[in-house]
Parts: structure tokens; C-alpha cells; sequence
């Protein structure tokens, strides 16, 4: 079992309507850059964060994201906790499938998401919401 990161910063941002997206974004970037991170590493980082606050308007009718700087032995990385109170996840597998979708996109969010972080998890319950905490390691 992996050690818990150690929280270095953080902040909490509430995201109600599109309008929060393009601050949210430049939240993450900000911090990003602060610990370091690679071009590369901050592009998958921000697209990634990009799709979730997305989901978490469309499905869960807004929520809340927290920010956080966080360190694993030598690791630096940004954590991200996005929580909404929205109708749930019925079959997180199902919606972890390239190409399952309950919209009309292309299905590629969760899934691709996922492949773009160091770290991802899900946790939903159906009536009570969706959390999902993803972490980007500075090199990784």
C-alpha cells in the first residue's frame, strides 16, 4: 500500500456555471507551475481537469473542486478532488469503458481522464453524488 501524500497548499474553488471553468483552469496552471511541472505534464494535467469540472457541471449540476500541492517521498504533485451532489454513477466499470457515454459526446472523458494522471479514483453513490480525486505527479 502507497503512503498518503503529504498536503504542502490548498484551496477549494466552487464551480457553478461555465463561467468558473476558465479561473478554475487558470488555478490549476498557477499551481502547476509553482511546483514545477513539465509543459507536457501541465497540458495532461489541465486537459484532464478540463473534462472532469465539465462532467461535474453537465451531470452533477455543479460542485466543488479542492486544489492541492502535495509531496509523496521525493514527488511533488498537484491533487485534485472534484465532489458533486449529483444524481450518481449507477456502473462506475461501465462508465470507465472507452466509448460508454449517457451524453452525446464521444465517450473518452472518464476513461481518458484517467490515462492522463499519475493517480485516479471514483467513488459514486447513486441520489448522493460523485467524488473523483485525481493526482499528477510533477514527473510522472
Amino acid at each position: 500500500m502507497m503512503t498518503r501524500p503529504i498536503i504542502l497548499s490548498s484551496d477549494s474553488i466552487n464551480i457553478t456555471r461555465e463561467t468558473d471553468v476558465v479561473p478554475f483552469r487558470s488555478r490549476v496552471k498557477e499551481q502547476a507551475v509553482k511546483i514545477g511541472m513539465s509543459l507536457v505534464n501541465q497540458t495532461k494535467l489541465i486537459t484532464g481537469a478540463s473534462e472532469l469540472v465539465r462532467n461535474l457541471l453537465k451531470y452533477g449540476k455543479g460542485g466543488t473542486v479542492m486544489i492541492e500541492i502535495v509531496s509523496r517521498g521525493r514527488e511533488t504533485g498537484i491533487r485534485l478532488t472534484f465532489t458533486d451532489k449529483g444524481p450518481g454513477i449507477p456502473d462506475i466499470s461501465k462508465a470507465m469503458t472507452d466509448g460508454f457515454t449517457t451524453g452525446r459526446s464521444m465517450g473518452l472523458g472518464l476513461p481518458g481522464t484517467k490515462r492522463l494522471m499519475s493517480e485516479f479514483d471514483i467513488k459514486s453513490e447513486v441520489g448522493v453524488g460523485t467524488t473523483v480525486t485525481v493526482i499528477k505527479w510533477k514527473n510522472g
